[in-house]
Formats: structure tokens, sequence, C-alpha cells
């Protein structure tokens, strides 16, 4: 007897990097940061009072909005917070647009989230091809009939950032309806397009604490925009979990984001990095699409993108491949240590017979 209903027949969920246990990898697949959270976090995480734990979280999330409020240089009142900036994007969905409306728009290379969020909140969607050079002309964007734009800057799994110098015409010229950036990869590129929500009542602005500030395992995200966007994501939020973020993630996200002085430390280690592994993989005769995020999307001249990805694997490193269309010969490859990085390299030199 078939109990499910008919979305959860018919759904096709989101397929996150794998996380295999069978042996140690290098793990060079799903994009967290390789460097630990800041000593801050640290201390808030073993300091906690776990007596505490017995209450429900702070309904409010005051210290943490606070905290978020003071490095975003914004009010507590335009700060969302969730579990995830995954959570935050999936509430975005039914707080800002209609099943029977005209939905939402959103590149065709990006995030595969998006569609997977529409496809369970049962909004219709459009989809903008990016350029061939894998860049978005964000005026195409404009031009679909939609609701609202979905926007993921630094663009998932290209890598390519754009400059906010080209945000706020957009923004501006998109004012009847919402505008969402989704800025995971912000901290790697620095061009965030949060002042302009102080400028732009259609602009919300999504960040996470999983990238830049070494906390994916914590699960914390959050939203800045204004009142009125805010108020939306609250009213859907409290009606599904009034408490999404954990007492202990609260504190110890409102201690990381104090600590600018740390992040900008390891921020700069994985941009050189980056740098440093791009010109190496171009050696070995990969293409490298321009990165401002902390990974870089690569093909090689002559293996494809699944053959390079299961020879990495059989040598112990983990990058993510994508069998869809316009991208199956590349490899999304998330920027580690050095040491981390170096062992690819030599992986892939064993792999290409150099």
């Amino acid at each position: 007897m078939d109990l499910l209903s008919r979305r959860a027949r018919t759904i096709a969920p989101y397929t996150a990097g794998e996380q295999p246990s069978d042996r140690r990898y290098v793990k060079l697949n799903t994009n967290e940061n390789p460097y630990p959270p800041s000593p801050r976090a640290m201390a808030a995480y073993l300091d906690y009072d776990l007596d505490s734990l017995k209450l429900y979280p702070p309904l409010e999330m005051r210290a943490l909005r606070e905290a978020i409020a003071a490095a975003e240089g914004v009010s507590p009142e335009n700060v969302f917070c969730g579990n995830g900036s995954d959570e935050v994007l999936a509430l975005c969905f039914p707080a800002f647009f209609d099943e029977d409306g005209a939905g939402a728009a959103f590149a065709d290379v990006t995030y595969s989230f998006y569609p997977v969020f529409c496809g369970f909140f049962g909004i219709p969607h459009t989809v903008v091809p990016l350029e061939e050079d894998f860049t978005q002309d964000l005026s195409k964007l404009t031009a679909a009939k939609a609701q609202g734009l979905l926007v993921a800057n630094p663009n998932a799994p290209t890598g390519i950032g754009i400059p906010l110098a080209q945000i706020e015409p957009f923004v501006a010229a998109n004012a009847g309806r919402v505008v969402i950036l989704d800025e995971a990869y912000m901290p790697f590129f620095g061009q965030s397009a949060v002042p302009l929500t102080k400028m732009y009542e259609n602009l919300l602005v999504v960040k996470t604490f999983s990238k830049g500030y070494s906390l994916a395992g914590i699960r914390c995200g959050y939203a800045v925009g204004s009142r009125g966007l805010i108020e939306g994501l609250e009213r859907c939020r409290d009606s599904f979990n009034s408490y999404p973020v954990d007492r202990v993630c609260q504190a110890v996200c409102a201690a990381a984001v104090s600590d600018a002085a740390y992040y900008a430390e390891t921020t700069a280690r994985v941009v050189a990095e980056r740098a440093r592994l791009a010109r190496a993989l171009e050696e070995l005769g990969f293409a490298v699409l321009p990165s401002c995020a902390n990974f870089l999307f690569a093909r090689h001249a002559e293996r494809g993108g699944k053959e390079i990805y299961a020879g990495l694997r059989e040598r112990g490193v983990l990058v993510r491949h994508f069998d869809k269309p316009r991208i199956s010969a590349y490899n999304r490859i998330t920027v580690g240590t050095a040491a981390e990085n170096d062992a690819l390299l030599s992986a892939l030199r064993g792999l290409l017979g150099r």
C-alpha cells in the first residue's frame, strides 16, 4: 500500500556531495573551509552552560541577530536567522512566490537546490541560460517573466562572481519584485550587496556560517533585507518551526561573527591557495574558470570530467562531478590546505601520467 503523497512520490530531491566512510579521503568535494573556527567560536562552544539546554532556544535570537547586525552594519530588525542558508532559501519560496503566480527565475547552471525548492513548494520557474563563458547577463534575467529573481553570487558551481557595480543597477531595475542574492561564497569575493538593502526594499541577501566561518557542522544561515521581507520570512518560519537555531549554535555563531580579524586571515589563506591551485591545474592541462569562491571549476583538455572524478576517487581524493548538460566535462574542486591541494595535484599527475 502506497501511503505517500503525490508530491513525495514525484519530487526530485537535492543531491548533496558524497560523504563516504569506506576509507580516509582528501575531501575536496563539498566546499568546507579547511581551517578551524575562530578561537572565540571555540570558546563559546566549550564554555557553554549545558544546564540551559533543558530550555528552548531564545525565540527572537536577539543576541545572534545583534551580533550579525553589528558585523553587517544593519539593524537587528533587518536580520533573519535559520538552520543553515538552505533553510533560509527554502523559506523564501513560500514567502515571496505564489503557486499560481509568475514564479521564480534563475540561471540554468547555478545552485541546484533552487529548482528542488520550486518543485517542493509548487512554484513555477523560468530558467535563464548563462552565457557561453558561464557569466550571467543580468539583463536577460531581468527580462524573464517572474515574480522574483534568484542569483548566486559568486555562482555555484562555476565560482564566477558579479561585481557589486553590476548588482546595484540590476536590483534597481527590478524594484517591483523581490531579488534574492545567495551570497554563500561572498567571504572569498568581498563585494557583498548587504549595504544595498538599506536602499532597496526588494533586495534580500542570504548568507551562511558554513563557508567563510568554518561552521558547516553547526548549521546556521541568515538573511538581511527590508523589514517587510524579513517579516514574510518570519511568518513562514513560525508556521513551520519557531525554534530552528539551537542555543549552542546561537552562542557559537554570535562569537564567530565578532571575530573578523581571524576570518580575514583564514580567508586570505584560502584565496592565496586558490590562485596557486589554479595555476598548477592549468599547467596540467586544465581550463579553469575564474573563481571568486573557495573552489575551482575545471575541465581537462583530454580527459572527461567523470574520468577525472573516478580516477581521483580511486586515489583517495574526492572532488564533485555534475553529470548534467553543459558542465559534465567539469569538476568542482574545493580549495583545501596547501597539503590537501598538493595531495590533489600529486594524484592528478599520477592519473594523467605526468
